[in-house]
C-alpha cells in the first residue's frame, strides 16, 4: 500500500497530463503534425564535391555524420557545418552543400541515387568518403503549420536550439538507422524525423523566435494562444467574438483588444484569413470541390464562401481549382 501511495503521488493522473497539454497552445498546434512524402539519403561524398538542392515544396533536414561541409543559401552567409551539426530548412529554399565554401555543385536530381530500402537512398562518391551526410526531405500532411513555417528563418540549426539537449541524440539515432541499413529503417526514420522536426520547431519558438512578431507573440500569450490553437484545430467552428473570448478566459472587450494588439488584426479577420488560406490549399493541392470546402470551413452557402474567397485572395475559388484534362 505504501508503494502504491508513493507512486500515485509521483505520477500525476493521465487526465492531468492531458489537461496540461491542452493548456499549452504550442503543443496543441504541433500535436497533429504528421510528415508525408518523406525520403532519406545517406551521402558518402569524396572531395571535391558539391550538391545543389532546388526548391521543391518540401522542408529539408541535413545532418553531418562524418567530416564537414559548407551550406550556402541565397541571401545568407555561408555556414560551416561539421560532424554532429544539423540544419532544418523549413521553407525548402534552394541551397547547396559543398566540400569547400565556393565549390561547384551538381543538382541532386542529376546524381546517381541508389535505393537501399523503402524511400531510403544512398549516394556514393567514387573515392574514399571525406564526408557522410544524412539528408531527408519532408512534407506536412496538414497545412496547419504553414503560418508558423513562414515566420521561421530560412535556416534553423540544432546548435541554436539551446533549450533541447536531446536533439543531438535523436539525430545520432537517425544516422545509425541510415548507416546500418537494417530492415524497417524507413519506419524508424520517419518516426525520428517527426520528433526531430517538431522539437526543432518548438525549440526555435522558445529560443529564437523573437524576430517573428504577431503570430509568435500570440502563441506565447497563454490566453490568446489558447484561442488561436482552437481556431487552427477547428477552422470551420462558430468562432464568434463571444466564443473566442470564452475560450481564452477573457472578457469580450479585453480579448478583442489584446488579440488585435499582438496579431495586428481583428479576431474575425484572422479567422477569415486562415479559412481562405486553408481553402486555397484544399482546392489546389487536394482537389476538393467548392461544396466540400464550404462544408469543411463552416460556410453555409457557396456564394458566401465565393465572396469571402475573392475578397481575400482576389480571384474566385473556381479559378484556383486545377483544370482537368479533356
Amino acid at each position: 500500500m505504501h508503494d502504491a501511495s508513493l507512486q500515485a503521488q509521483l505520477s500525476p493522473p493521465v487526465s492531468d497530463l492531458h489537461r496540461a497539454m491542452d493548456d499549452d497552445p504550442l503543443s496543441r498546434i504541433l500535436r497533429d503534425l504528421r510528415i508525408v512524402g518523406v525520403s532519406y539519403g545517406c551521402c558518402r561524398l569524396s572531395a571535391p564535391w558539391g550538391v545543389n538542392f532546388p526548391r521543391d515544396g518540401t522542408a529539408r533536414l541535413h545532418f553531418v555524420v562524418e567530416g564537414s561541409c559548407w551550406l550556402r543559401v541565397e541571401g545568407n552567409e555561408p555556414m560551416f557545418l561539421q560532424a554532429g551539426d544539423a540544419v532544418l530548412l523549413p521553407k525548402g529554399t534552394t541551397h547547396c552543400l559543398s566540400a569547400t565554401q565556393h565549390g561547384r555543385t551538381t543538382c541532386i536530381t542529376n546524381m546517381p541515387l541508389r535505393p537501399i530500402g523503402d524511400r531510403v537512398y544512398q549516394l556514393d562518391g567514387p573515392e574514399v568518403a571525406t564526408a557522410v551526410i544524412a539528408c531527408c526531405n519532408v512534407r506536412f500532411r496538414e497545412p496547419c503549420l504553414n503560418p508558423l513555417l513562414e515566420l521561421m528563418p530560412t535556416v534553423v540549426s540544432v546548435s541554436g536550439a539551446r533549450s533541447d539537449p536531446t536533439l543531438p541524440a535523436l539525430l545520432a539515432a537517425m544516422a545509425d538507422e541510415v548507416l546500418d541499413q537494417q530492415i524497417g529503417a524507413a519506419t524508424v526514420l520517419s518516426r525520428l524525423a517527426d520528433v526531430v522536426i517538431t522539437r526543432l520547431i518548438r525549440a526555435w519558438v522558445r529560443d529564437g523566435g523573437c524576430e517573428a512578431e504577431g503570430w509568435m507573440a500570440a502563441i506565447r500569450d497563454p490566453k490568446i494562444g489558447r484561442a488561436l490553437a482552437a481556431i487552427h484545430q477547428d477552422p470551420g467552428g462558430n468562432w464568434s467574438i463571444e466564443v473566442l473570448a470564452r475560450t481564452a478566459g477573457l472578457s469580450r472587450s479585453i480579448f478583442t483588444e489584446r488579440f488585435a494588439q499582438v496579431l495586428g488584426l481583428s479576431p474575425a479577420r484572422y479567422v477569415a484569413r486562415w479559412r481562405m488560406y486553408l481553402a486555397s490549399t484544399l482546392l489546389v493541392e487536394q482537389g476538393l470541390s467548392i461544396a466540400e470546402v464550404c462544408a469543411r470551413l463552416g460556410y453555409e452557402t457557396g456564394p458566401a464562401f465565393s465572396r469571402a474567397f475573392k475578397r481575400h485572395l482576389g480571384v474566385s475559388p473556381g479559378a484556383m481549382r486545377p483544370r482537368r484534362a479533356a
